[in-house]
């Protein structure tokens, strides 16, 4: 962590626990030859390692851990249990190391984050499930204290080391999800618009930005390729809220830094990319698409041209435009939702149950029933001041032209993000790794925008810039 006290904390911390390990393997051999407690007393050293190098490790381990509880292996389970504890070790030892730095500030942003704790609670007081909308309310308490001083310490004043490592994370992900839906035919996720979601809001934008930002040939020429993989693997999906959030994202990158070219060619390999994916019928296409189904056919309608371009969203749209009718000013309670089921079912596993929450088809109108008209305006306010943010981004670097500004990949997974959410119900899912990454993005991005350092530059790209773009492209040489 960031200071020495902290530091002998975590040490003290971790003798105690190797104190009662040796307690137990000696006193009570029974519980060390459980296969779970040796689970979660490796989960603990790992946390304590994180916690240990604070700056460096915690962010991706946070992020790892949030990842695995969403995808099918193994450990999910343990994962999905464990990610609550590290969310709140995270929380509170970043809060403490924040503090601790005299330099610490919190604005207008922040007060919108805390008004919108206080009205998640408030609502949970008229939920169905008073204790599962406050439980849900505490985990958005966890994820915005965390993005409040956790992230910011891990990303600012370290933000080309950080991306660096993004880059080179974003690609190992497309390539690791290509070979195992292009060759084994083995998804990781429980549905396609979750690799859809993964792709389309963080991987495009973020390799698109590696792309144009590395001068280096083979760098250029490596994340090209990952980019274009990851291409495939978005129309692979079928996911169009995910498809039309990167395009988005990609097409105003090349807009601010006047790459037309690159944009003419970025269309082009799109292009290419759907009729590729079209042509070959992916196994998540419709049963009753054909090959003479067009692109639109394919990825605008799933061949469902019948039931219109918004078709699947028309019917959990109207349930909640009837619950929002019924509960117009406190809602249904923060994270839960009226559902046909009304009796009482013992929750397990640190996961949401299906009896007490159901599919929205945005995160915009999920919030708006869970929160009603009174509770949602601070809700709205900060997705606004997100999305004001992302456009401020982006008109300092179409007037400076600096790709390198760090704060350009955070506002295109932004934006692309709050793209997706107007279809998909992740937003203020504090359980899913998208949520995270995404609100970690935004309290960092309101630093930058907030203390003015996108200034006007007398050069297109000035010195600071040119040290940017060589420490990114500090890689590992090619064999």
């Amino acid at each position: 962590m960031s200071d020495n006290g902290s530091k002998i904390l975590v040490f003290l911390i971790t003798l105690s626990c190797c104190a009662f390990g040796a307690y137990l393997a000696i006193y009570l051999p029974s519980y060390v030859n459980n296969s779970e407690y040796l689970g979660g007393l490796i989960f603990l050293q790992i946390v304590a390692a994180a916690l240990w190098n604070y700056r460096q490790r915690f962010f991706p381990v946070l992020l790892l851990v949030f990842l695995v509880a969403g995808i099918l292996t193994p450990l999910a389970g343990a994962a999905t249990v464990g990610r609550w504890f590290i969310l709140a070790a995270g929380a509170i030892a970043g809060f403490v190391a924040y503090m601790a730095d005299p330099s610490h500030r919190f604005g207008t942003f922040h007060l919108l984050a805390a008004l919108c704790v206080v009205a998640a609670f408030i609502s949970a007081m008229v939920s169905a499930h008073p204790v599962l909308a406050a439980l849900k309310a505490l985990s958005i308490l966890l994820l915005f204290l965390y993005g409040a001083a956790g992230a910011r310490l891990a990303i600012v004043g370290r933000e080309a080391q950080f991306l660096r490592g993004c880059l080179v994370t974003c690609e190992i992900l497309v390539y690791v999800n290509a070979v195992l839906h292009f060759i084994f035919h083995i998804s990781l996720f429980n549905n396609p618009n979750s690799l859809g979601a993964l792709t389309g809001v963080a991987l495009a934008p973020l390799l698109a930005w590696g792309v144009v930002t590395s001068h280096n040939t083979v760098t250029r020429r490596r994340r090209s390729f990952a980019f274009i993989v990851s291409v495939l693997l978005l129309f692979f999906s079928l996911a169009r809220a995910a498809i039309v959030g990167a395009l988005l994202s990609c097409v105003l990158l090349c807009v601010v830094l006047r790459q037309y070219r690159l944009l003419a060619k970025g269309l082009a390999v799109a292009l290419a990319a759907a009729a590729l994916i079209a042509a070959v019928a992916p196994p998540q296409a419709p049963p009753q698409a054909s090959e003479r189904d067009s692109l639109a056919d394919v990825f605008v309608y799933k061949g469902k041209r019948e039931a219109g371009l918004l078709g699947s969203r028309q019917t959990p749209w109207q349930q909640t435009f009837s619950v929002i009718q019924e509960h117009p000013w406190f809602g249904s309670g923060f994270g839960t939702s009226k559902t046909a089921v009304d009796e009482v079912v013992e929750t397990r596993g640190f996961a949401s149950n299906s009896k007490f929450t159901r599919e929205h088809g945005s995160s915009y109108l999920a919030i708006l029933e869970w929160q009603g008209l009174v509770g949602v305006s601070p809700f709205l306010a900060l997705v606004l001041v997100v999305a004001v943010n992302a456009g401020k981004v982006l008109v300092s670097v179409r007037r400076t032209s600096d790709a390198s500004f760090p704060a350009l990949p955070m506002a295109l997974v932004l934006i692309a993000g709050l793209v997706h959410a107007a279809f998909e119900d992740w937003m203020f899912a504090v359980g899913y790794y998208l949520c995270v990454f995404f609100w970690s993005f935004a309290f960092v991005l309101n630093d930058f925008v907030s203390r003015k350092i996108a200034v006007q530059m007398p050069h297109p790209i000035s010195c600071l810039s040119q040290q940017w773009l060589h420490r990114l492209e500090a890689t590992v040489p090619a064999r």
